[in-house]
């Protein structure tokens, strides 16, 4: 019987959304403005109940304009934004056509 089967598959899950994250993310410069706008934005949300409310709203909106930004250097969809456009029927660019998965098995 397999010891800690939650904690198991949290670890797998997490290699998972990990690998999924590195393709998404294969250019330099996106890569970078990531590393600046996530914790942006996750600051931006203590921001709204320590300070001001405007310094919070405006991390939040300056780190996701930020990714947004780096999506489009990348060439490929915001993430929020991919599962959206599936409801909608709309075409999804999961990773940029540029790049292919970095998981992916080569031949």
């Amino acid at each position: 019987m397999p010891r800690f089967p939650i904690a198991r598959a949290l670890i797998r899950f997490a290699g998972r959304a990990r690998r999924n994250w590195l393709d998404r993310h294969q250019t330099p410069a996106n890569f970078w403005i990531h590393m600046l706008g996530i914790p942006l934005a996750f600051a931006g949300v203590p921001l709204l109940f320590l300070a001001e409310w405007y310094w919070g709203a405006g991390a939040i909106v300056l780190g996701y304009f930020l990714q947004w930004v780096g999506h489009r250097i990348e060439g490929n969809d915001v993430g929020e934004f991919i599962p959206i456009k599936r409801l909608l029927g709309l075409p999804v660019v999961a990773i940029a056509p540029q790049h292919r998965p970095l998981n992916e098995a080569k031949p």
